[in-house]
């Protein structure tokens, strides 16, 4: 218990962590966190950046000891505040995690137990962690509404008493933030908080995070693939690559000139501002399993700047100016002379390009689209209201081109989409695909139809069966709809679907778990294609994937797209995404269209509140984004609306009559329409 007290009675060291040669093993000896070194300062945030599999989220537990199965610390030192957190002993390491040294993970839904209230799990970490610096006289329960309020919970004395199940996904990870705090941690390591999150709740958490490094000068480890998040919230930066970090560098260092050829791999592969057509120079192949590469750089097999030494000789750390570093043998002494490349410049990101004004003949069309879902109670079942999912939405997507629909979650884009391909039956509305109407068809023909409509899931580990291997995947479509003649021939159909999407003809035979997360939604978008369908609804199929797996998918879909002349229904709340792929942008609130033109007219010039706000959330790299606009409360219910404009109770510019009447449609340009009292 001494050493616990010393821990927090040590505040006069300005590094809070020090990292020196940390190495993690597999119990064979393969090293998946390889000789790791660095430190983080009080009230800083060290930014943890790379590729899923690359270790950052295991050196997150190898400092918490909180290692699976199979998995030992085999070597280096952690001291948190000067105490080696290697030579505690369990009783004692149990008393920092959680109180010196807190976790947000990255899925709060997993980590927030069902059967217990957010004010109970709360109250669980005060017991054994909040004593220390709360006052003697707060009784827990008080605590636990005060930790609530700090993290911007609305009405925390109610919702102290409910389940994780009745908040939404960013009031999850505000919870998860409340339990780290409750210890009054001085290390805080948020793994991915906001992976998969929207924009404007992304922005919420993050804020929240800075707010309370300000308040109480604790230190962050934060651990992202999202260039954007590092560049407005970290003081420094670790590259990690298979297990090692490649470079170090201060954020003005780093986002002024990368170094290393992998983190310049990543800086190119992002689609912020890449003109319409151009390709995103992603990375091949994926980061190597652990212990694959013994010998040499262990970037080599993806490196274009690769020679004779990188896959001979590991390169050693190599210092330069102003305290950064670099794993690369391009900048060891006597290779001054070659060329080491002068990296991406945020500053020299290309212009968008507006999309020509001549528009192909409209696939599919749709005419004030509701679907609606009864609320029923009580014994009986009797109807006592309607969710609104899809509240009259009207749009059209052209032969060959794309359409972005954005929004918050719980906005109504998944089940638009759904709707769209009668997966869900839609309550009223018009839905014509090439002039046929799908609505009023009967089951057998709906049947026929399918193959021109396909959907690629936002999940494609959940939509492949795990028991059936691709061959199988991708003929069953085929089968299903009687197109693509015998087995035979459907099997040379399936080959020249892998060769289209860049997969290897013999991985055909493998099951969904063999693949990683790009290669499986890669399988997702082939099974989609076996059909030869001419309208895919893509359902944020790039939400989770990390940077260099992303621009594949995007270069695929676009290359596609090109090829035979699809058109996407692109559903995303990636607002860089939509820059890149989209020709057209419908942007959604509560089951309603607010506003809709083309990319370069709405990403340019919003005009709706909601639109802007955010356009406003989306982190850049370049620190030239809109000053914030932040939105109060959460998105309203779409069972009970607000009257009038739906935006107006989160709206600043909202006036009587956005309370009393919903506004029409107003044209802002000849392709530009916004519903809004004052565009």
């Amino acid at each position: 218990m001494q050493r616990q007290i010393d821990l927090h009675a040590n505040k006069t060291m300005s590094k809070i962590l020090s990292v020196k040669s940390l190495t993690t093993s597999l119990r064979n000896g393969v090293p998946v966190v390889d000789d790791i070194s660095f430190c983080i300062e009080r009230g800083e945030t060290f930014a943890l950046l790379g590729e899923s599999g690359c270790g950052k989220s295991m050196t997150a537990l190898s400092l918490l000891r909180l290692l699976p199965d199979g998995v030992v610390h085999t070597g280096g030192t952690a001291q948190l505040g000067g105490i080696d957190l290697f030579g505690l002993r369990e009783r004692e390491m149990r008393e920092v995690r959680g109180g010196t040294m807190a976790m947000i993970f990255q899925e709060p839904g997993l980590s927030l137990n069902p059967v217990m209230t957010v004010g109970e799990q709360i109250a669980e970490a005060l017991k054994l962690h909040g004593g220390k610096n709360a006052p003697a006289s707060a009784p827990i329960t008080q605590r636990c509404i005060e930790l609530l309020e700090q993290v911007g919970i609305p009405d925390a004395a109610r919702r102290a008493a409910e389940y994780p199940f009745q908040f939404s996904g960013g009031m999850k990870q505000r919870v998860m933030i409340a339990m780290a705090l409750a210890g009054q941690p001085e290390l805080l390591i948020a793994d991915e908080p906001t992976t998969a999150l929207d924009v404007t709740i992304q922005a919420q958490v993050l804020q929240l995070m800075s707010d309370m490094q300000d308040k109480t000068g604790m230190a962050i480890l934060l651990i992202t693939h999202d260039l954007g998040v590092v560049a407005e919230n970290a003081h420094r930066v670790g590259v990690m690559y298979a297990g090692q970090i490649i470079e170090q560098a201060s954020r003005e260092q780093l986002f002024r000139q990368a170094l290393h050829p992998y983190t310049q791999k990543l800086f190119a592969a992002l689609p912020d501002g890449r003109r319409d057509g151009q390709t995103l120079a992603a990375i091949p192949g994926s980061v190597p399993p652990p212990g694959s590469i013994t010998h040499g750089c262990r970037f080599t097999p993806r490196c274009d700047k690769a020679w004779g030494l990188c896959g001979e000789e590991t390169p050693e750390w190599t210092m330069l100016e102003a305290g950064r570093g670099v794993r690369c043998h391009l900048y060891r002494e006597g290779e001054k002379g070659r060329d080491k490349g002068e990296g991406r410049r945020v500053d020299d990101a290309p212009g968008f390009s507006p999309s020509p004004l001549s528009l192909p003949p409209s696939l599919l069309q749709v005419e004030d689209l509701q679907v609606h879902f009864p609320i029923r109670k009580g014994i009986l079942q009797r109807t006592v209201g309607l969710v609104k999912a899809v509240d009259g939405v009207s749009l059209e997507i052209p032969q060959g081109r794309t359409l972005a629909l954005v929004g918050e979650s719980g906005c109504g884009k998944t089940t638009l989409g759904k709707a769209l391909l009668q997966l869900i039956p839609p309550t009223a509305g018009s839905v014509r695909l090439a002039g046929c109407e799908l609505t009023r068809l009967a089951a057998h023909e709906l049947r026929a139809r399918r193959g021109a409509m396909q959907m690629v899931f936002q999940d494609p580990y959940a939509s492949l069966n795990p028991k059936m291997r691709i061959a199988e995947i991708l003929d069953e479509g085929m089968a299903a709809l009687k197109i693509g003649g015998d087995s035979a021939a459907r099997q040379m159909h399936i080959d020249a679907l892998l060769d289209q999407v860049s997969l290897a003809r013999n991985t055909k035979w493998r099951y969904p778990h063999e693949f990683s997360g790009g290669q499986r939604q890669r399988i997702a978008i082939a099974r989609a294609l076996a059909v030869s369908p001419q309208l895919l609804v893509c359902d944020e199929p790039t939400s989770a994937l990390d940077v260099s797996v992303q621009a594949q998918i995007l270069n695929l879909l676009k290359s596609l797209q090109q090829e035979l002349n699809l058109s996407y229904l692109f559903i995303t709340h990636n607002l860089a995404v939509v820059k890149y792929l989209a020709h057209e942008v419908c942007v959604m609130y509560l089951g309603r269209i607010v506003e809709r033109g083309t990319a370069e007219e709405v990403l340019r010039a919003p005009r709706h509140p909601y639109t802007q706000a955010l356009l406003s959330a989306v982190p850049r790299i370049d620190g030239k984004g809109r000053e914030h606009i932040r939105l109060p409360g959460d998105m309203p219910s779409t069972a009970n609306p607000p009257p009038g404009c739906h935006f107006a109770p989160r709206c600043a510019r909202a006036t009587a009559d956005c309370r009393s009447a919903y506004p029409e449609e107003r044209s802002i340009a000849a392709a530009h329409t916004v519903r809004c009292h004052h565009p």
